[in-house]
């Protein structure tokens, strides 16, 4: 298999329109705030100093990432599997994130990019509580881009559609994928995980 190079790429896809390039904002506008107010999941991507890369779910209820200025995001960190690989990156990297907002019913998506930087200052996660607690750390982002991805993805693969969705139990539950992979603890049932998450939301 050969790679292509960047000449290669520019002979095969044409160039983006003006309008495409525009797009592109340095803050927040009332679209954007309106969207992430609407949005109840994103992902998170975030890179190492090593030049790692990672990205990770993150959801809540609506408008559960706070738009503080329309240069400035909070978002709350709430109970996850521990391993703060986003959060390493953030500290120990170069601090860039981008996010990508989804809003269910929606096909497009709101992608923002900007600087992290994590506080555990107490009367800002104060603010924040949810789900009957408050968040462990909250990251802070200083916006320097934001735009909008056209529906095309979502469409394609029909995100949205009910007729997409499949049964649950036609694939194993994450307890016993784990415990397949790994011989640790113990293979919980698809109900079993479900109470697990639902303690620790």
């Amino acid at each position: 298999m050969s790679n292509l190079t960047s000449s290669d790429l520019g002979a095969i896809y044409p160039k983006p329109s003006a309008r495409v390039i525009a797009k592109s904002r340095s803050s927040i506008d009332r679209h954007a705030h309106r969207f992430i107010a609407m949005s109840p999941f994103c992902v998170l991507a975030t890179s190492g100093a090593d030049g790692s890369v990672d990205a990770s779910p993150r959801g809540g209820n609506p408008g559960f990432v706070r738009v503080d200025r329309p240069s400035r995001l909070m978002m709350p960190d709430r109970a996850g599997n521990n391993r703060l690989d986003s959060f390493r990156n953030i500290v120990g990297g170069n601090g860039l994130v981008h996010l990508l907002f989804f809003v269910p019913g929606i096909d497009e998506v709101l992608r923002v990019g900007g600087k992290g930087a994590v506080t555990a200052e107490p009367e800002l996660m104060a603010s924040m509580v949810e789900f009957g607690r408050p968040p462990r750390a909250v990251l802070c982002i200083d916006v320097n881009e934001v735009y909008f991805h056209c529906g095309k993805a979502a469409m394609r693969s029909r995100l949205w559609s009910n007729e997409a969705r499949i049964d649950r139990s036609s694939f194993p539950s994450i307890g016993e994928i784990n415990h397949e992979q790994t011989s640790v603890g113990v293979p919980e049932s698809q109900d079993a995980i479900e109470a697990i998450y639902k303690e620790q939301l």
